[in-house]
């Protein structure tokens, strides 16, 4: 599978789940509205008094997973950062694009924005035979 087509298969899902780490190391999962760009950076808001904003301000190495509809699946490991100035409005018209309230949420106290850039992807496709398997790495 190639990048433009994990990317299409990315964007038929809105929802993702991120799993970061505590300051002892225990793990933490959330579900979170994401988009996606066509570099298969993960987008997502969250608001600075979450658990999973300053585990991943803290430690930013993160895991996703994304789509769960039959036994496809994109398993994602990157490191999260918080964009500022204008790679943050990029990234916030992305966003926008997918979440057309998120606009609105940019009045609420604490809200953040971090992108995902990925190290490691995996795709499954278990609803065939024999399952397809895909890895890629990225710099």
């Amino acid at each position: 599978m190639n990048v433009a087509d994990l990317y299409s298969f990315m964007t038929r899902f809105r929802y993702g789940v991120v799993s970061s780490a505590t300051v002892d190391g225990s793990p933490q999962s959330a579900l979170v509205g994401i988009a996606v760009t066509p570099q298969l950076e993960i987008v997502f808001d969250t608001l600075n008094t979450s658990r999973k904003y300053r585990n991943l301000v803290a430690r930013p190495s993160c895991s996703f997973v994304v789509g769960w509809s039959g036994e496809q699946t994109v398993q994602f490991d990157g490191v999260a950062s918080l964009p500022v100035d204008e790679e943050l409005r990029r990234y916030q018209e992305v966003y926008f694009g997918v979440w057309l309230d998120g606009p609105a949420r940019m009045t609420w106290p604490g809200i953040a924005y971090f992108v995902v850039r990925p190290k490691w992807i995996r795709y499954s496709d278990f609803d065939q035979n024999p399952p397809l398997l895909e890895e890629m790495r990225t710099p």
